[in-house]
Formats: structure tokens, sequence, C-alpha cells
């Protein structure tokens, strides 16, 4: 399976948990392939394989929250606990 993103080496602490910035690692939706994007704690918290779902800006992902389909997390929203962002 060809991945859609990577996590980079570039890093942030939130709250004691580790965050890392996203890397497309594919042309998908409206994201270039090389294009950095926000950050997440871990790659279950972005949707490798489904639509067009992207994490970018200072945005935030983090603990068991999941963003799926083609949904968008922008600007410096931080989107963590148990929370579920799917759809268009």
């Amino acid at each position: 399976m060809t991945k859609k993103y990577s996590l980079t080496k570039t890093k942030k602490e939130w709250c004691g948990i580790t965050l890392f910035q996203i890397k497309a690692e594919m042309s998908f939706g409206n994201v270039v392939k090389g294009e950095l994007g926000g950050y997440i704690e871990k790659e279950e918290n972005l949707s490798q394989v489904s639509g067009d779902a992207w994490v970018s800006g200072n945005a935030q992902v983090s603990s068991n929250a999941q963003v799926s389909g083609n949904a968008q997390v922008s600007g410096n929203a931080w989107v963590s606990g148990n929370a579920q962002v799917s759809g268009n």
C-alpha cells in the first residue's frame, strides 16, 4: 500500500504529547506531493486510505481522535479525545 502521508521528524509538544508534522507522499484532492501539513500524534489519527482527509496549517490531532473521508482540519484547530471528523 502506498502511503498518502508520512510523519516527519519535525515535532512539537502539546500538553505532554509529542505531535509530528505530516508530509504528503502523493498528490490527492487539493494536496500536492511533498506538501507539509499540520501535526498528528500517530498515524491512527489521519486516514491513510479513504478519501482526501488532511490536516493543515497549525492544526493538531491527538489522542484517539480520527480524521477521515474528505474532512479537512486546518488553521489552529485542535482535535483530541475520542472526536471523529469525517465526511465532507
